[in-house]
């Protein structure tokens, strides 16, 4: 989140604008605003190392936190803003962050988070026009700060938490180098160069900025002085008018926006001239191949995907050319080396599903857990995982098939539901799906279907019998949902990633374990 030197060259050039309401920030305004906070957070006794935690909606003072974090030597944690109290509370104890910044948007889950944490040093809300104890506000806690570079400015980094989709978020860690924020961290040029990330470009940031993928894009681009254009929130419509009214060059997406973008009639895509589009890149999730196909067919060949988690413990890559080649890749390996092992730890043959394993890029570490980082590390410390599951073909490309923690166990077989999820997501039908294991006396877990009609479409037995034949007709039956649950809307986190934990609660509630 550099932009110094940019801003001495360029100062009235955009550096942010906010799609929905159109508040732009200069270069100029950003880099007074960055400093400001570095030696308001210096003089707060903050130093090198120190953590603090911010609670915020898509909003531009989020992004001027992080710039002062990264000139003071700070680990900064964006917390995902869509959680509970209770969830906050957790992430600010467990980061052992000394100060919290939120907004009056979120006044009421900050407020109910900082009381559950006692020994919280500093809270600070963005917004409010007068303090209420123990928050005090920006104005206050900047004060009479100087807009100039603090003395020792030193590089710091964001250390943001798994989504918990498994389990309880975890820190993610990564040692400090000992270098100025000038020096961006090795990951940063890795981005620029991988995601055709240029000088002079304008991008577009439709997700939460807390999430992994936006924050470093982002940081990315204002480094390189591009003009970064932030939805407040995803709309599809909007996402063509933003691209159509700031000229968008390069974006990065997740496989329910595509879901959405398509599922908009032909004359609504139409309207908007979106062809100043040089990239979109995407991951997060699988992206069903009928899907993909159909973006690369309306946009032309500029989609490049990436598998790679928060921990960054490796990546793979393909271009539109080479995912055309090999349609439901995810790439081949560009960061670490991809291997797939069995539940023994031997290495799988191509073609053979297994755990996704990384070698030769392993430097994070779960903050203050070294059971949990052992738990992602093999015997020997060299390979590690975040437990996905796949396999690579003879070539090394690498197709996956689902979570490891989301496999069902039906009579002794594995089933990877994701594949299921793809077929049933193209069936005009539905309009989002999630499959899931639930208990059986008998099989021990069965596929369950847990559909969101799409418009229009009358959820009961008979959009069941239709959905089950369907996925009967392309897949083999024992992958194949036994039944069929229909929602008015599916979980997702704002990212698009389905919290599968929260269907799988609903049906396992009383019991101990998954073995009925």
């Amino acid at each position: 989140m550099y932009g110094a030197l940019h801003a001495a060259d360029h100062p009235d050039q955009t550096a942010l604008v906010m799609a929905g309401s159109g508040e732009t920030i200069s270069y100029r305004e950003y880099e007074r605003r960055a400093n400001r906070l570095a030696h308001a957070l210096r003089r707060a006794g903050l130093r090198r190392g120190d953590h603090i935690a911010v609670l915020s909606e898509n909003a531009p003072w989020m992004l001027s936190i992080e710039a002062a974090a990264e000139r003071t030597g700070l680990y900064y944690t964006l917390v995902n803003s869509y959680l509970s109290a209770e969830e906050v509370a957790y992430i600010l104890e467990n980061s052992r962050s000394r100060a919290f910044f939120s907004t009056t948007a979120k006044a009421d889950v900050a407020r109910d988070a900082a009381r559950l944490v006692p020994g919280l040093e500093r809270a600070v809300m963005i917004g409010a026009e007068q303090a209420d104890d123990p928050w005090e506000t920006l104005a206050a806690y900047i004060g009479d700060a100087p807009d100039t570079p603090v003395e020792d400015e030193q590089l710091g980094a964001a250390m943001l938490y798994s989504s918990g989709t498994t389990g309880r978020p975890k820190g993610i860690l990564r040692p400090l180098p000992d270098a100025a924020p000038s020096q961006a961290l090795p990951v940063m040029a890795f981005v620029v160069q991988l995601f055709g990330f240029r000088p002079g470009m304008t991008y577009l940031s439709p997700a939460p900025l807390y999430h992994s993928a936006p924050q470093a894009s982002v940081a990315a681009a204002i480094r390189l002085g591009a003009t970064v254009v932030v939805m407040e929130h995803f709309d599809a419509e909007q996402w063509l008018a933003a691209v159509e009214r700031y000229r968008v060059t390069h974006c990065q997406m997740v496989p329910t926006m595509f879901h959405r973008l398509l599922r908009l009639p032909e004359a609504v895509r139409s309207r908007y001239d979106i062809s100043s589009l040089e990239y979109i890149v995407h991951a997060a999730a699988p992206c069903p191949v009928p899907v993909k196909q159909a973006m690369i067919d309306w946009l032309g060949p500029i989609l490049l995907e990436y598998y790679g988690a928060t921990e960054a413990n490796g990546f793979t890559f393909c271009t539109s050319a080479e995912w055309l080649e090999h349609p439901g890749t995810v790439g081949r390996a560009v960061l670490g080396d991809v291997v797939i092992r069995d539940e023994t730890g031997d290495e799988c043959p191509p073609g053979t599903d297994g755990v996704v394993w990384f070698r030769g890029a392993t430097n994070f570490e779960y903050f203050e857990d070294p059971a949990k980082t052992a738990e992602n590390r093999d015997e020997d410390g060299n390979l590690s995982t975040v437990g996905d599951v796949g396999h690579v073909d003879a070539d090394g490309w690498l197709y996956l098939t689902d979570r490891q923690s989301y496999m069902i166990i039906s009579g002794g077989v594995n089933i990877y539901p994701q594949e299921t999820e793809n077929l049933l997501a193209t069936h005009p039908a539905v309009a989002d799906v999630a499959v899931i294991g639930v208990p059986d006396e008998e099989m021990g877990e069965a596929v369950k279907g847990i559909v969101q009609p799409a418009p229009g479409q009358e959820p009961g037995p008979d959009l069941e019998r239709l959905l089950i034949g369907f996925c009967r007709e392309h897949l083999a039956h024992f992958k194949c949902p036994r039944s069929v649950d229909f929602v008015a809307e599916l979980p997702r986190l704002p990212t698009g990633k389905l919290y599968k934990r929260l269907l799988r609660e609903r049906y396992w509630e009383g019991h101990a374990t998954r073995i009925t």
